[in-house]
């Protein structure tokens, strides 16, 4: 560009962003209205029975971190191919089938004792339920890999709607494929746990609840598969964090996801890095359903529906590509789905969960951590 004095200007383009739609306050206040009522009610019913509201916090905690681990591998697809991958709940029931057939056929969660008798039962209670769970977390891992190999990557330059529609094929394929009987079972089976769950209850302290006893009236109780979804939640996000802030790959993938273009011309591999990132997701949806089918006790083919919508509820509500944001919408999930179970009714619970979807897309449609779109003028 040239001004009237003949020197050259550069032209650069304004960046504005979007102007909110005419009215959307109503809305939004009427949310806001409800959110008050909403803790208001809470507030009333923790005051008058604190112990029964406590239980339905732990509860909540128990789902919110087992979301937590199936929405990073919601967030870290759609951060880099831009793909809702509806098939990443099913990865999680054949985690827990897995680890199923682990126990009960192969018995690999008793092998050190077979294999060393002499070893303490404690020791190979440990060594064997981390071996159930490394295997799940393999076949899953090997089982996504697959998955993007044959189905997503011929569409990698196609429409995303057609990836998309491809993602729900391969989510009922791995849903009635598995419901045959010579594969997992149309029905629902009993989960036989690697270990023995212990339970304590908080009361003037915390106490350990023996065998065949219950917990006092007013206590709060929660158990040893709690502890270790916590910490095995949180060792994800942590391990996460380290890989994607401090590591090459984690260089790479945060480059593929911001220019793939640039990135190959760079030198990177960028086809491998999104099976990278379908393969660590899926280990992490592995391990949330092992993890989950122990605290629950209960699998069948279908098992991979609600918990892989909610944690992908969860994914937009934190902001999905964000890691952080995922680990906080999966605990709000859990918190709202088990206040729902507490104070109004279990079926329920899937309403509220869609609410949510449908309050965040119409107040903040990027979610508590999303960066707000911006265009060109």
């Amino acid at each position: 560009m040239t001004d009237s004095s003949g020197s050259q200007q550069l032209s650069i383009p304004l960046i504005k962003k979007k102007r909110p739609a005419p009215l959307a306050w109503i809305g939004q206040g009427f949310f806001i209205i409800l959110a008050l009522i909403v803790l208001y009610v809470l507030v009333t019913s923790a005051w008058k029975d604190p112990s029964f509201f406590g239980n339905i916090l732990v509860t909540g905690l128990q789902l919110g971190f087992v979301y937590a681990m199936i929405a990073l591998g919601y967030t870290m697809v759609y951060g880099i191919v831009k793909l809702i991958n509806f098939a990443h709940g099913d990865v999680f029931m054949v985690g827990a089938f897995v680890s199923y057939f682990s126990v009960t056929r192969f018995r690999l969660h008793v092998w050190p004792s077979t294999v060393f008798p002499g070893i303490s039962e404690g020791l190979s209670v440990v060594i064997g339920s981390i071996t159930v769970i490394l295997i799940s977390m393999i076949f899953c891992t090997l089982l996504a890999v697959t998955i993007e190999r044959v189905a997503y990557k011929p569409l990698r330059d196609a429409p995303r709607i057609a990836a998309l529609i491809t993602a729900i094929g391969v989510s009922f394929f791995l849903e009635y494929f598995g419901a045959l009987n010579f594969v997992f079972s149309p029905r629902f089976i009993p989960y036989e746990r690697p270990f023995n769950v212990v339970a304590w209850y908080i009361k003037d302290g915390v106490h350990l609840i023996q065998e065949g006893q219950s917990p006092p009236e007013g206590a709060i109780t929660f158990s040893s598969i709690l502890v270790i979804i916590i910490l095995a939640s949180l060792l994800v996000q942590l391990f996460l964090q380290f890989l994607v802030r401090r590591t090459k790959i984690g260089i790479a993938m945060r480059a593929s996801s911001f220019d793939k273009p640039t990135a190959r011309l760079m030198g990177i591999d960028v086809d491998s890095v999104i099976s990278f990132t379908f393969a660590i997701g899926a280990a992490f949806a592995g391990l949330g359903g092992v993890l989950y089918a122990i605290a629950y006790s209960s699998i069948w083919s279908q098992l991979g529906i609600l918990p892989g919508l909610k944690a992908f509820i969860a994914a937009v509500l934190g902001g999905i590509g964000s890691i952080p944001g995922a680990l906080v919408g999966a605990l709000i999930m859990g918190q709202a789905e088990a206040l729902t179970m507490g104070y109004i009714s279990t079926p329920m619970r899937d309403a509220v969960a869609f609410t949510i979807l449908i309050v965040v897309l119409l107040i903040r449609p990027t979610g508590i951590f999303g960066e707000p779109e911006q265009e060109k003028a």
